[in-house]
């Protein structure tokens, strides 16, 4: 057992924060167990209302609809997890040592500013990366184990985010930025509210501009044609006098062949178009977005020790006081 002992700063942020630890642990085997329920108790009822339906003309799909509809939250619960990281690293690991003192107390102890605050985000960084990969791929063997069941394409918002390392990137982004916002407020509360924005905030705009974080896929064609299997849709539209004239509700021409063809000459359209992302831009969007996510969670990081006070200065202010 002692040669697992932690020593020296990272022992005591351990000790310090254990009920956090123990939250964020059973956080982690509650989500993958019930994952892991879903896979197999939830999945084999869902499997065999599908195996029914496929045969009689009328059935019941509650189990299909549990079973796509719960792996939602569980994707929901993997993709936003980094707001409660935000929350707590403003308010208890950072926030409220720097309001009740005990942070400059252990800079007066031979303890330098920049040693305790990189204990105090190693710890945390390592234990967050540990348990969001634990639950990416427990939630990707979910996603890959039942795709007749599932509720959700691969682009949307939360799904995006739980199968991958955007996953990992959001929460050690969140615990950077909580660590910042608690340098710069320096009370518990208003930099527990500060983070929990802030990571709402990058979320928000993230999911917002997600589409364009690489070159969609345009396909032009002479008639109307289905859109590829899987592509996340971003316009559609007809070719008029030369200029593209996206859809806004229904096609402006329907009906027979004939019809179609006949309205399409009225209106002077001479093609149609498709902008979408494929399948397989899955993995290019989503390296693009942790790429940002993880540069913010640096650059706060470089924040968050330029704020720190000088060693001596430290040491001189906690013996003035």
């Amino acid at each position: 057992m002692s040669a697992l002992r932690v020593p020296g700063l990272p022992r005591t942020v351990l000790r310090l924060h254990r009920p956090a630890l123990i939250v964020w642990g059973a956080f982690v085997a509650a989500l993958i167990g019930w994952l892991v329920w879903l896979n197999t108790v939830t999945s084999s009822a869902g499997e065999r209302e599908r195996a029914y339906c496929d045969h009689h003309g009328t059935c019941n799909i509650l189990d299909q609809l549990n079973y796509g509809q719960r792996t939602v939250w569980g994707a929901t619960l993997v993709c936003y997890s980094s707001l409660a990281v935000a929350a707590w690293a403003g308010a208890s690991l950072i926030g409220r040592e720097l309001e009740s003192g005990t942070a400059q107390l252990a800079w007066t102890q031979g303890v330098s500013p920049a040693r305790w605050l990189a204990a105090k985000l190693a710890v945390p960084a390592l234990l967050l990366t540990l348990g969001c990969t634990a639950l990416v791929l427990a939630y990707r063997h979910a996603w890959n184990a039942h795709p007749g069941l599932r509720d959700g394409a691969w682009f949307s918002v939360v799904t995006f985010v739980a199968r991958g390392p955007a996953t990992v990137a959001y929460a050690l982004c969140a615990l950077a930025v909580g660590t910042l916002t608690a340098l710069l407020l320096r009370r518990t509360l208003p930099a527990l509210g500060a983070s929990l924005a802030v990571t709402w905030a990058l979320h928000f705009v993230l999911e917002r501009f997600r589409e364009h974080l690489w070159p969609p896929v345009t396909r032009v064609t002479a008639t109307e044609a289905l859109t590829t299997r899987h592509a996340w849709q971003l316009e559609d539209g007809a070719i008029e006098h030369g200029h593209r004239v996206a859809y806004t509700g229904t096609t402006p021409c329907d009906g027979t062949p004939a019809q179609v063809k006949q309205c399409a000459a009225d209106l002077h359209i001479t093609g149609y178009y498709q902008v979408f992302h494929p399948q397989s831009h899955y993995w290019p969007l989503h390296l693009v977005e942790t790429g940002i996510v993880l540069t913010v969670a640096a650059l706060a990081t470089f924040l968050a020790f330029r704020l720190l006070p000088a060693p001596a200065r430290a040491a001189r202010k906690e013996t003035l006081v």
